[in-house]
């Protein structure tokens, strides 16, 4: 597509939006910025590009629309933002920065989306393809953006993308060479408006696929259920409850990967050393698509033996008379909270709270009076979870973080386990969930 002189609004001037700046303003089109916040607290990057003569400073609302030719809004801007909404009316093009790189990608993306598990995920599929000889890309909603890829001579073998359903609100021509579906529960209804709709967006990661691509799906996430009549990919799927007859499974100690040709390979559950079932069915999903882009088995069991998982998801942050301590900051949304849960045979006290995104509560009650010796809330979303998690298990509200660590120290006995999985986002008293995992193993380290 030539851009030159072409109107491009980009709406968020973080990574993302600064990234995709530098990409238009290079093929000759006049860029206009905004963002709702002040300019000195745009992302830093900024400064490389500010007295670029193709570049223009706009006010944040819809009359910067005046004359524009498409709108590049940054993850995160909702389809309800004023200027976005006032775009769609006048018919102006709103392109996703996904959607705006796959038109100049070379090499074949794989592509991971989910509600929880995405970064775990494609991080290992990277190691992977790193230990089995391929140059490959690792980005997209984690590291550098796809369009900043996009700009480059593109040597790599493989794209291993992080899709967030942000991404793709925006998606029309996007299309993976394979695409993972990790699971779909309750996240961002704040953002998507319903669950349907959220769900609906997730699935979009399949609908330009052909016949020659791959799609792996979760057989045992109900909100997947119908997805795989419409696909048009190879279908693979992994379960960890059943078997499967194309894709892979968990049977004993071994995960079993039946393959379109009707072979069968096994590979030992011994190999996984990130703890949860919601790992182990990660980890499928990253084995399939390996396999797909022609990884050998014994490269793919040695990437994930030596992998040892991210910071802030369910990482051990310590021990303290004999109270063990784990960081899920990571944990943003109720499915996440249910994943770490489920990792632990109890007793736990859970740290629970922050910023709600109107997240599904009332559908822990049952877990916690299972797994949880007590819950204590914290942060804005302590009084509407209270009313909806019921009183099946002893609870507790504490302002802070770091009040909620401490009173969790307290009522805490040799041999529980302290979990911080909040299930909501970090922004009432921090950064980002990053900075909130950091305190929390900092005040750990200080009890």
């Amino acid at each position: 597509m030539d851009f030159k002189g072409k109107k491009i609004i980009i709406i968020g001037m973080g990574k993302t939006g600064i990234a995709t700046a530098g990409f238009l303003g290079a093929r000759g089109a006049r860029v206009m910025v905004t963002d709702e916040k002040p300019i000195h607290l745009w992302d830093g990057l900024y400064e490389h590009i500010a007295n670029e003569k193709w570049l223009e400073n706009g006010v944040y609302n819809a009359g910067i629309l005046s004359g524009a030719d498409m709108v590049v809004p940054s993850p995160g801007i909702p389809p309800y933002n004023e200027i976005i909404a006032a775009a769609v009316l006048k018919k102006i093009p709103v392109v996703s920065e996904i959607e705006l790189a796959c038109w100049f990608l070379k090499k074949p993306v794989i592509a991971v989306t989910g509600t929880n598990g995405k970064t775990t995920t494609v991080s290992l599929l990277g190691e992977i393809l790193t230990r089995a000889g391929k140059r490959v890309f690792v980005g997209g909603n984690i590291g550098n953006p796809l369009i900043e890829y996009a700009g480059t001579l593109q040597e790599e073998d493989f794209v291993v993308a992080e899709i967030s359903s942000f991404q793709m609100q925006w998606m029309d021509k996007f299309r993976p060479f394979v695409s993972i579906l990790l699971n779909v529960t309750c996240d961002h209804i704040n953002y998507h408006g319903s669950f349907d709709e959220y769900r609906r967006i997730k699935a979009r990661i399949f609908a330009n696929q052909r016949k020659s691509d791959f799609a792996i799906l979760n057989a045992e996430d109900p909100a997947q259920e119908s997805m795989s009549s419409g696909i048009q990919a190879m279908v693979a799927l992994f379960s960890s409850v059943k078997e499967i007859q194309q894709g892979i499974y968990l049977k004993d100690d071994a995960l079993v990967f039946k393959t379109f040709d009707g072979s069968q390979e096994k590979y030992p559950l011994s190999m996984i050393k990130i703890p949860g079932l919601h790992n182990v069915e990660n980890v499928m999903a990253a084995v399939m698509a390996a396999r797909f882009c022609g990884c050998s088995r014994d490269s793919i069991i040695a990437a994930i033996t030596d992998f040892r998982g991210l910071p802030h998801r369910i990482e051990y942050a310590g021990e303290k008379n004999g109270v063990r301590f784990y960081d899920d900051s990571k944990g943003t949304n109720v499915g996440s909270v249910v994943r770490a849960l489920d990792t632990f045979p109890g007793p736990v006290i859970l740290l629970l709270g922050g910023r709600d995104k109107d997240g599904d509560f009332d559908t822990l009650q049952l877990l916690l009076t299972k797994k949880a010796k007590k819950v204590i809330l914290f942060g804005e979303a302590r009084d509407r979870i209270e009313s909806m998690i019921g009183k099946g298990v002893p609870l507790e509200k504490r302002q802070t973080l770091r009040e909620a660590i401490e009173s969790a120290y307290e009522n805490a006995t040799a041999g529980d386990v302290i979990l911080l999985s909040p299930g909501c986002a970090s922004f009432d008293e921090f950064q980002n969930y990053k900075e909130r995992g950091n305190y929390f193993k900092e005040v750990v380290r200080n009890l």
